[in-house]
């Protein structure tokens, strides 16, 4: 058991940040999921081989499968505990449910490569799949979200980030593999550019400028970091990795939140906390000025589950 080989993960899974990125979802045509299932393969695998090609330019992906479609995909096994988006709704806070077959997330420092690429996989999906919705991230400044915040300041470092983000010996078949949630955040930036400063700064329980978070004591019950930053009854943080970024047009923006873990239930407790708030009702109050318009659950399995299918 020592030296036994762990299965290869889709490498976007816990990359680092990029300046771009892409997001295709995608819902099969009905009828077809035998033809799909090498497709699929073939995508992640390609995405796999770019990583080497494209190294210079740091490209980076993954393919994941919709919590709603995997049974059609993949009726043998199923990932112990994944289940659909956990759609919320309390007062004017809501968190819709919008699934999807397939999540194609692929990142790069070149905007044209990602173009590319998305092309690619788009032709190699031809006549097997939708394209239902895409969308196109970058970097804002440095690591910011749009509200002019830094962005994941939490996440975990290094070798740790593997540690939160994949599954272990917990789900054999599934080890290396990834729960992953998935919402498009659009903000309304004019009603959030009218507060003063230190407004801004008591919602998100951190500096603006210079990102220094504020003491435990002294954040606003209502504001972000307190509602997101949980623990479990034995006081160990409740942590996911945020593959996160802003998108947008002049017309509509906001952020792609990109949750990626090896249990579901973190990224659960802490949509349940900003959207219910605690037992007093103190919600993140965030909320006010941004909405969620989709909500989607993927497993994103280890390449070497999903390339058992390749010549199906």
């Amino acid at each position: 058991m020592g030296n036994q080989v762990m299965p290869r993960e889709q490498l976007g899974i816990c990359a680092e940040g990029n300046l771009h990125s892409v997001y295709l979802m995608f819902n099969a045509i009905d009828g077809v999921e035998k033809q799909l299932r090498p497709s699929i393969a073939n995508v992640a695998q390609y995405i796999y081989e770019l990583t080497d090609q494209y190294a210079d330019s740091a490209f980076n992906g993954f393919v994941g499968i919709g919590a709603n479609f995997w049974d059609t995909f993949y009726p043998q096994a199923r990932p112990a505990l994944l289940k659909p988006f956990p759609s919320m709704n309390e007062g004017n806070r809501d968190a819709p449910a919008m699934e999807y077959d397939l999540f194609v997330h692929i990142r790069c420092d070149r905007y044209d490569i990602l173009h590319l690429v998305a092309n690619e996989i788009n032709q190699m999906f031809e006549d097997l799949v939708e394209l239902v919705d895409e969308e196109r991230g970058f970097r804002f400044m440095d690591s910011r979200d749009l509200t002019g915040f830094v962005d994941g300041t939490e996440n975990p470092k290094g070798r740790h980030r593997q540690e939160v983000a994949l599954v272990g010996s917990e789900d054999a078949e599934f080890t290396s593999g990834s729960y992953v949630h998935v919402q498009k955040y659009k903000h309304n930036l004019s009603k959030w550019h009218r507060l003063p400063l230190k407004k801004q700064e008591d919602i998100y329980g951190r500096t603006k400028v210079d990102d220094i978070e504020y003491a435990s004591d002294d954040k606003p019950l209502t504001s972000h970091t307190k509602r997101v930053n949980l623990k479990d009854d034995q006081g160990n943080s409740l942590e996911i990795l945020r593959q996160s970024m802003p998108y947008g047009s002049v017309k509509e923006q906001g952020l792609v939140f990109i949750s990626v873990c090896r249990t579901p239930e973190h990224f659960e407790k802490m949509l349940h906390s900003m959207v219910h708030g605690d037992a007093h009702g103190n919600h993140d109050h965030l909320m006010l000025f941004t909405k969620a318009l989709t909500g989607s659950s993927f497993f994103v399995p280890s390449l070497d589950f999903l390339t058992q299918f390749d010549d199906a």
